[in-house]
């Protein structure tokens, strides 16, 4: 037998026909997987539940009947039930779009017609595999962006009940080309979501642009997304490429995406219909090859009612759309993200620190975290700076809970500090809310977003 990578990975193979079991063992045997053949539906579901695969090979038509596929597509339910990250690769000499499609609603990774092509067999279950490995190294907080060191962004960190349907579908979507639009909370990690899926995609060599459209002044936006050419407006010296030409081949962030001027929404829906676009100040029409990952923490459907937001250009953007819990429903993750934190700051600052004492770990358990895991980072952060000790307590914390802490004197604040501490109390007593933030304060959420930079709150 040929030794190969695939030497330990296991493959369930299912159909019923005996001559079908024995081409694909044969097949995959040379090419050093570990194969089970079975027979039937309940004998699939007997193994799964009683041993671990890294793929399923599997008939549609079974006994039952022997053109329709129910019998798989009720298979890959249950199969999606017991174990939804398992891979499943299906076959049938009966194919149809139709049927594919259905095959892929129910779980199914991929779809392959009888006769099938050896090459293409197993290079769809190569692939399988490895996303899978992908999404288990995600779940061990071990997927790392390609581009962006661990020192300036924190991992996928995600252990808490709240977050595991957040990793299957990121398993499922990231190698996909779809774009996905991530709601959330301000400061609950949407851009670490962004790059993990364009990390598990085929465009992970290519670069990931990012976009922050709350921070762009409306006048600029156009320019910024699509370039423009010298002598398009005042300041234009020279040519200047867009963010869209940046990230051809690779994938396009655009966080705040709520943000963007009702008057550049068609621009924007354009290019994503399309791939085309004129530079400012150009009629030459250009092309980029663009996947599109969007984030809000707004309720765009509001928005969309209120006439601010395309509906059809909310319908491009969130072909999936995937919604991260804020920390205080993630709490089971708190502990996991302080400590990583922490790693990062004591190589940073070059700090002798070892963890944190009991009492630390308590004030982060019970502080309710309105900014999320941005203001875990940030409380960490100044944590390590001004521990003294090799331990950090909750003094150096400087936590307050909600019921404890004591109203600071405005008289003894400067007009900054007093700025900076409305925003905090209204940015908690919405809940992180950008956008209801500014309409509480009579700020633009642009000018909001200035603001957070400003005070270190973004």
């Amino acid at each position: 037998m040929k030794t190969t990578p695939n030497q330990h990975h296991r493959v369930l193979l299912a159909d019923d026909q005996a001559d079908i079991r024995e081409s694909l063992r044969l097949l995959l045997k040379n090419e050093g997987y570990e194969t089970f053949p079975v027979s039937s539906p309940a004998e699939v579901l007997a193994a799964i539940e009683g041993r671990e695969f890294d793929a399923v090979l599997m008939d549609l038509n079974y006994t039952r009947d022997t053109t329709s596929g129910q019998e798989g597509l009720d298979l890959l339910t249950r199969i999606s039930m017991v174990d939804s990250t398992l891979p499943v690769v299906v076959m049938t000499a009966w194919g149809s779009v139709e049927l594919a499609v259905e095959a892929m609603r129910r779980g199914a990774r991929d779809f392959l017609q009888k006769p099938w092509e050896n090459t293409r067999l197993l290079a769809i279950l190569r692939t399988q595999i490895d996303l899978r490995q992908a999404l288990r190294r995600a779940n061990r907080l071990e997927v790392e962006n390609r581009l962006l060191s661990v020192e300036s962004r924190p991992a996928l960190i995600a252990e808490s009940p709240a977050m595991q349907p957040v990793l299957e579908l990121i398993g499922r979507i990231g190698p996909s080309d779809a774009n996905v639009l991530i709601t959330g909370e301000h400061g609950t990690g949407k851009e670490v979501i962004a790059r993990t899926l364009h990390a598990l995609s085929a465009r992970s060599a290519r670069p990931m642009v990012t976009v922050n459209a709350g921070g762009l002044p409306e006048g600029l936006f156009e320019s910024e997304l699509f370039g423009h050419v010298k002598g398009a407006f005042t300041d234009a010296r020279t040519d200047r490429v867009g963010r869209f030409e940046c990230a051809d081949s690779g994938t396009l962030f655009l966080d705040e995406i709520a943000n963007v001027p009702v008057n550049l929404q068609a621009k924007l829906l354009r290019v994503l219909e399309t791939g085309e676009f004129e530079r400012v100040g150009s009629s030459h029409t250009r092309r980029a090859d663009v996947r599109v990952l969007a984030a809000t923490n707004v309720e765009i459907d509001v928005e969309v009612a209120a006439g601010r937001f395309r509906q059809d250009l909310l319908f491009r953007l969130n072909t999936v759309e995937i919604h991260l819990p804020p920390l205080r429903e993630r709490r089971g993750d708190i502990e996991l993200l302080a400590n990583h934190f922490l790693q990062i700051y004591v190589r940073r600052y070059r700090k002798r620190i070892s963890g944190f004492d009991p009492g630390a770990l308590l004030s982060l358990r019970e502080h309710p975290w309105p900014g999320n895991v941005r203001e875990l980072d940030h409380a960490i952060e100044r944590a390590v700076l001004l521990c003294p000790e090799t331990t950090i307590r909750a003094a150096d914390l400087g936590l307050k809970s909600a019921s404890s802490a004591s109203a600071p004197r405005l008289e003894e604040m400067g007009l900054e500090e007093v700025e900076k501490h409305l925003i905090q109390r209204v940015l908690a007593r919405h809940e992180g809310n950008v956008s209801h933030a500014a309409s509480a304060l009579g700020l633009s959420r642009s000018a909001l977003y200035r603001r957070l930079q400003k005070f270190g709150l973004e």
